[in-house]
């Protein structure tokens, strides 16, 4: 795949002071920034600079970076934007191009690979299977905060569900993972399942950005140190996603954004090995947990976010 990562998001919050500590307390690292700088900026252990945080009126992601090799894959990025009919400015080795359902501005540059070390070996014992003996579980002994290694996905509301969905697929160049009825599609632009979730929604806005750990472990000890602070946090998890595969645990940022503590997601190398599906009811949602709570799929803010669109 040409395309190989996201390479970082910029979201609009009312508060950036307030939202910027949440995410320092979340586990990514604070960039230091130029004096009079009013955007903060976080990276992750693996991908670099990640998040930004800008002010704005009301919650909103403002633009998406994508990661490409090489000058031939942005030429490509141009021809299908043209064959599609979407205009695009292109500087050095960056296309930008506006997606038309949501109005997020995309960003398709030239970047490096995100090379991760392997996380430490995990032993767990099952029933026959001694493979850890006369020792305690190494995740029971981790200290120190968690930091997650990457950005995994971001999952958007759109109010003209074809038009980002063709947007992504046919122009930028996203493939289709799986899909949900003919309400949401999991797109990907890497070997991860889906780095990118749209769905059909009545005001285009964010739902939730996920952040990849190492594993369940990490989801837990992260979810913990964040309730400790704050329980009004909590969104919902722990569980296991069916589509993608991937353990969850969410919460929710100052500005009402969700951010999601993610492991163990499917991985795709070979298309022709996957098949996607369509899939329906209760398992698009999750494979074991509690269940989802309403203000996650109806976020409590969406009647004041579609309020601030139709005044704009």
């Amino acid at each position: 795949m040409a395309l190989h990562r996201l390479t970082g998001i910029t979201i609009g919050v009312p508060d950036v002071a307030a939202t910027a500590r949440y995410y320092s307390e979340f586990g990514l690292t604070r960039i230091a920034a130029d004096a009079g700088d009013p955007v903060a900026r976080f990276g992750t252990q693996d991908g670099g600079e990640q998040l930004a945080l800008r002010r704005t009126d009301v919650r909103r992601l403002l633009d998406l970076g994508v990661g490409a090799d090489d000058p031939d894959d942005l030429d490509r990025v141009a021809g299908n934007l043209r064959r599609i009919g979407v205009a695009f400015e292109r500087t050095g080795g960056r296309i930008s191009a506006v997606d038309p359902g949501t109005g997020v501005v995309v960003h398709v540059s030239i970047a490096g690979r995100i090379e991760s070390a392997p996380a430490p070996a995990q032993h767990y014992n099952a029933p026959g299977r001694p493979v850890r003996t006369n020792a305690r579980a190494e995740a029971v002994l981790r200290e120190g905060p968690v930091r997650p290694r990457k950005l995994g996905h971001v999952v958007v509301g759109t109010t003209d569900y074809a038009a980002t969905e063709r947007f992504f697929v046919e122009g930028i160049g996203f493939r289709t993972s799986d899909r949900v009825s003919d309400v949401a599609a999991f797109l990907r632009c890497s070997t991860d399942h889906h780095n990118l979730l749209v769905q059909k929604a009545p005001v285009s806005f964010l739902h939730h950005t996920s952040w990849m750990v190492d594993d369940v472990d990490e989801i837990g000890r992260g979810a913990r140190s964040m309730l400790a602070a704050d329980p009004a946090r909590h969104v919902w998890g722990l569980g296991r996603h069916a589509v993608g595969s991937n353990f969850f645990w969410y919460l929710r940022d100052p500005a009402g954004n969700f951010s999601e503590y993610s492991s163990d997601i499917d991985c795709i190398v070979d298309d022709a090995l996957w098949k996607p599906e369509v899939w329906e009811g209760v398992r698009a949602l999750y494979e074991w947990g509690p269940p989802p709570p309403a203000s996650f799929l109806r976020p409590d803010d969406l009647a004041a976010l579609m309020a601030g669109a139709h005044s704009s």
